[in-house]
This record gives C-alpha cells, structure tokens and sequence, in this order.
C-alpha cells in the first residue's frame, strides 16, 4: 500500500499545483479551496500515510490500509468536485462536499486506527 499512497499523492500534486497555476495566471481565486484540500489533503496527507507504511510494513500490508486508501480516493474527490461547484455559485452543491467529507474522515478515523494498532517498536 505504500507505493500506491506514494503513487497517487503525486498525482494529486499535480492536479493541485495546476489548479494553483491556472488561478494565478487568470488572477480569479475563487478555487483556492479546492487547490488547498487537494495539496493538502491529495498530495502532503497521502504521501505521508506512503511514508510511514514504508516505515511500518505491518501496518500497510492490513486491510484498513486498504479501506482507507480506497476511502480517501473516492472522498476527496467527490469533496473537490462539490467544492468547486459550491465556490462557483452552485448551492445545491453543498450535500456533495459533505458526503466527501463524511467518507474523507471515516477513511483518517480508519488510518489512525490502523498506525495505533499496528506500528509499534
């Protein structure tokens, strides 16, 4: 699961890091959110979760590993993409961010579960 997590995270830096770039040049700001959840939680909270299952084989070999890789990529997701239309005047986005982000932190509950279980000296 570590290079998955690794793998994937890059992508989310990309993703964000073109948004940031796309604001910048346009000078309309309006998706700073979006571009901030996807670094932060795309890119720097999953090539962390990578980084300490390198460090902790156990706890990356484990199915919480797995539900929560899964977790996390389909949540954040849905949670951009509702984010997006949400700053972009679309109210009724609203059940959209909050369905991503219900999943979004059921998949950390599981990822701490996981690395207080399972990684230890």
């Amino acid at each position: 699961m570590a290079v998955k997590f690794i793998k994937i995270s890059v992508v989310y830096f990309v993703i964000g890091v073109c948004i940031g770039m796309y604001m910048s040049m346009t000078e309309k700001f309006a998706f700073t959110p979006v571009h901030v959840h996807i670094n932060l939680l795309g890119w720097m909270s999953m090539a962390l979760a990578g980084l300490i299952y390198v460090g902790f084989p156990a706890a990356a070999e484990t199915t919480l590993a797995k539900v929560h890789f899964w977790l996390h990529n389909i949540s954040l997701p849905i949670m951009m993409i509702g984010l997006a239309f949400l700053v972009s005047g679309v109210e009724n986005a609203g059940p959209a961010v909050a369905a991503g982000g219900t999943l979004m932190v059921l998949g950390i509950i599981l990822f701490a579960i996981n690395i207080l279980k399972n990684v230890k000296n």
